[in-house]
């Protein structure tokens, strides 16, 4: 089990620690700035941080002393836009997709030392093999056509939120874009390919709702023990893959709900995974105002809501895509809402305890 949990937040970035009586919060980094996405780094202990800034945008911060002390380094930027390079339409707004870093909104950790993936607002994956030094822009994700059909969903500008490795191929990744559908590449970001038959999209046109490019992954999550089974929650359903992302099937028997954002997967147990539900879209609180963690353990047969030490009356919490996180053993859970408060569960999510119900909005939930 960790013992260590990272919280992203909307004034700062928060570390808490199990001890003998329990967790407790014990350091605060960042204070007063917004820290949308952390990767803390268990090859080597690194603790990487993007923070937003209110007057001076986006910065990118490494610490080697787990959070003790900080040191910038280099933020991942878009090159300049060639004279000759078509413009890129965002469908929402109708703009051009801008060249320039509106958002750090996933870190994750390459195969070779020192490698890190990055993915961005507005659509632009980037690529370290030095511990964040430097960035390089994926051209080749970049400059795919088929990026044309990307769009904001929530956010003003399409993004990458999800990034996989597979433990198996550390040259395979899988991305999830919002909205964008998803894309894998099998040689290290060379070359990339939209994938994901079956996946459905109700908010466009009946002759484009299977379009992969259009779709709003909200995020997709896979087993450590078995990368060819995906869950997917998506913005209009959940979805389940078993042939490594190529087809999914829709799911209908959710209970509560099927929709939400937050998905995780149990590392040694592919037939288990758990989801945050909300009611719908237009409603993103709570079912009924009762807030419960949504778990299969059946490969999704079935579903149980778990509500035990979860607050089930006029609770108006919603739970992002990046702030549900397990441990490595499966056992130990997290999660944090808009709404300031963070819940641990130490036996699969049977029970839940409340850390905290006086934080900032959380952004991300990572364990150490």
């Amino acid at each position: 089990m960790s013992t260590k949990l990272y919280l992203g937040t909307r004034k700062g970035l928060l570390q808490a620690v199990r001890g003998d009586n329990g967790w407790e919060i014990t350091r605060l980094s960042f204070l007063g700035v917004s820290v949308p996405m952390l990767l803390p780094d268990k090859r080597d202990g690194m603790l990487y941080a993007a923070v937003e800034h209110g007057h001076f945008g986006t910065k990118f911060h490494a610490s080697a002393d787990d959070g003790l002390t900080w040191e910038e380094r280099t933020c991942p930027a878009y090159p300049p836009k060639p004279d000759d390079a078509p413009e890129v339409l965002n469908f929402v707004n109708q703009q051009p997709i801008p060249w320039d870093l509106k958002k750090i909104w996933a870190l994750e950790t390459g195969g070779a030392d020192g490698e890190l993936w990055c993915g961005t607002l507005p659509g632009g994956l980037f690529h370290s093999t030095n511990r964040g030094a430097s960035w390089q822009l994926v051209e080749s994700l970049w400059n795919d056509p088929g990026r044309a059909k990307w769009m904001g969903g929530g956010a003003d500008w399409p993004g990458i939120h999800t990034i996989l490795v597979d433990p198996r191929d550390k040259r395979r990744l899988l991305l999830a874009v919002s909205c964008g559908g998803v894309w894998e590449s099998r040689d290290n970001g060379d070359t990339w390919k939209n994938i994901g038959e079956g996946i459905r999209a109700d908010y466009c046109p009946p002759e484009q709702a299977y379009d992969p490019g259009g779709q709003d992954a909200h995020r997709i999550a896979w087993s450590a023990a078995d990368p060819d089974t995906i869950w997917m929650q998506h913005h209009n359903g959940i979805f389940h893959s078993t042939d490594s992302g190529l087809k999914w099937r829709e799911i209908d028997n959710a209970n509560p709900s099927s929709f939400g954002f937050a998905v995780v997967m149990h590392p040694r147990d592919p037939q288990t995974a758990w989801f945050v539900p909300g009611i719908k879209d237009e409603l993103r609180v709570a079912c009924d105002g009762a807030l419960c963690v949504m778990r299969t353990r059946d490969g999704g047969k079935t579903f149980e809501p778990l509500r035990n030490g979860l607050p089930q009356q006029h609770a108006y919490h919603l739970v992002y895509r990046h702030c549900l996180d397990v441990t490595g053993d499966g056992r130990t859970l997290a999660f944090g809402s808009t709404t300031g408060s963070v819940w641990i569960s130490e036996d699969g999510g049977d029970h839940w305890q409340r850390l905290s119900a006086d934080l900032p909005p959380v952004y991300c939930v990572r364990f150490g």
